[in-house]
């Protein structure tokens, strides 16, 4: 009787195995169609998917081409840029250091790092470890994103935060923002010796088998097998443009590090997917201790409500629970990339979504909710791509009919070009010198004293160009003589005017407190 009921129980596992198996085969075949249709409506070069179930990875797979000259094809193994999925391994580490007691997610900033300073004196002394990577330091959401595409690095963007004022007190609203990824890496750095990039692939890459992950831009370069990216833009229709040279903000890359500089696979970065659902393990060695891995994956601040739907930030996770299951995500956005990774332990499916055109969240969006209603509930509860796909047309459409119909504005001539050149000078980010050529107005500005073409837009305001950013500037005036320039980095940043002395009184910076 015993023998029976072995058998029978052998005979119940082998079909069970066999439906999730043909369940599976099912669902990789409506992935097949979905990411076709996908690309082929968002006009995105090439992608990269793998999924993780029940512990094994049962798909791999790239589509489309990761080159315009030689249309190469996407593979597995091709490598993305996965932009600020990275903030999730940056997140890891300093768990890593909390299990070591190196530090505690409650401990003040200040007691480790005497010279941290933010622009509000209270935020300065109260923010905490647990502050610094869930979006709650009250900074404006994305300000300082453009301060390295004018070429200043880590440590400039870490003393640059004491001068970019608050848009709400501490822990009191969500900001998505990079910049206080360096004071993790400050952290990082400090009580292992050794550097945020040593840290990745010793503590994380290594652990996980990631062979082919890297960092920054020398990371990214040194792989043979990586994809070239697309800018995307909707101009009577949909269109990406591959990105050659300064475009691809590569020094960006490296200057947003911790926040953004991973580069990673299919097949590399569903391991990570497979480590958080694991709970902190690696082939069954605990890499992050359950405990900390809990944290990291507990909610922090709300960031949206709806009917359908509640979401909260974690550790560099977002995570959104509806009436049917939980979900683990991140996505990541650098020039020319976008990625996703994703998770629903009560299901153990994981999720990877590469792909090489810098498009809206849509295009990721749809292909993640569709894969996790099939594996959920066998079908979709309505077709993700198409409603989201019809309404950033119908939006893209609207938007464009009103800039059309936008009177220019009256076009003013410059002033003679010579009248700007000289040597400005800015406490807070240094010198500028513009100068004449060619009757081109060039201006050298930034760490790495990179020159760029000043544009004439309209009076005087101009706009120069720098790894892939386009920066407005707009010239001053005292005594009816040029006095100095203002520009703008995107978010109410003040670093103060770059000034000149034009001998007819004295324009003050705006002052820090």
């Amino acid at each position: 009787m015993k023998k029976i009921f072995v058998i029978f129980i052998a005979i119940f596992f082998v079909l069970q195995q066999s439906a999730k198996a043909q369940n599976n085969t099912a669902v990789i075949e409506k992935i097949d169609s979905l990411v076709t249709v996908v690309m082929n409506d968002w006009k995105i070069p090439g992608m990269a998917i793998a999924i993780v179930k029940d512990d094994d990875v049962i798909l791999k797979k790239g589509f489309g081409t990761k080159s315009p000259e030689e249309f190469l094809p996407v593979d597995e193994n091709t490598v993305f840029q996965i932009g600020s999925i990275t903030k999730s391994f940056t997140a890891a580490l300093i768990a890593m250091l909390v299990d070591e007691g190196k530090l505690k997610w409650s401990d003040k900033i200040i007691d480790h790092l005497p010279d941290f300073k933010l622009y509000d004196t209270f935020a300065t002394k109260s923010i905490q470890v647990r502050d610094i990577m869930t979006h709650r330091s009250g900074l404006r959401g994305q300000a300082g994103t453009y301060i390295p595409n004018m070429g200043y690095y880590r440590d400039d963007i870490y003393s640059l935060l004491k001068y970019i004022k608050p848009a709400a007190e501490l822990r009191s609203a969500y900001g998505y923002n990079n910049m206080t990824f360096m004071i993790a890496e400050k952290l990082i750095e400090k009580y292992t010796k050794k550097s945020w990039e040593e840290n990745i692939r010793e503590r994380i890459f290594e652990p996980l088998g990631m062979t082919n992950s890297s960092v920054n831009e020398e990371g990214f370069l040194n792989s043979a097998n990586r994809s070239m990216s697309c800018e995307f833009e909707y101009s009577n229709g949909i269109k990406n443009k591959w990105l050659y040279g300064d475009d691809r903000a590569l020094f960006w890359l490296s200057a947003i590090g911790p926040a953004g500089s991973v580069n990673s696979t299919a097949t590399d970065l569903i391991k990570w997917s497979k480590f958080h659902l694991n709970k902190g393990k690696a082939d069954g060695k605990e890499i992050i201790s359950e405990k900390n891995i809990k944290y990291l994956h507990t909610g922090q601040i709300i960031t949206s409500m709806d009917s359908a739907r509640i979401t909260a930030y974690g550790h560099c996770w977002f995570i959104e629970q509806t009436n049917r299951y939980r979900l683990y995500f991140h996505t990541g956005t650098t020039w020319g990339f976008t990625a996703l990774c994703a998770f629903v332990p009560e299901i153990s499916l994981g999720i990877v979504i590469l792909a090489n055109s810098e498009s809206p969240g849509a295009p990721r969006y749809a292909i993640m909710r569709s894969i996790t209603d099939w594996f959920m509930f066998g079908k979709t509860h309505k077709d993700y791509h198409a409603e989201m796909f019809a309404e950033f047309i119908k939006e893209s459409e609207e938007d464009a009919k009103k800039k059309n119909e936008k009177k220019p504005d009256e076009f003013i001539k410059s002033r003679q070009y010579d009248e700007y050149a000289d040597t400005y000078y800015n406490e807070i980010l240094g010198d500028a010198k513009i100068k004449i050529e060619n009757e081109k107005m060039l201006i050298t500005i930034g760490k790495q004293g990179w020159t760029s073409e000043l544009k004439h837009v309209n009076g005087n305001k101009f706009e120069f160009r720098m790894q892939g950013h386009t920066f407005p500037l707009q010239f001053l005036f005292d005594c009816d003589h040029v006095s100095g320039f203002d520009i703008d980095f995107g978010y109410e940043e003040d670093f103060g005017h770059w000034i000149i002395d034009n001998n007819c009184g004295d324009i003050k910076e705006k002052d820090a407190e």
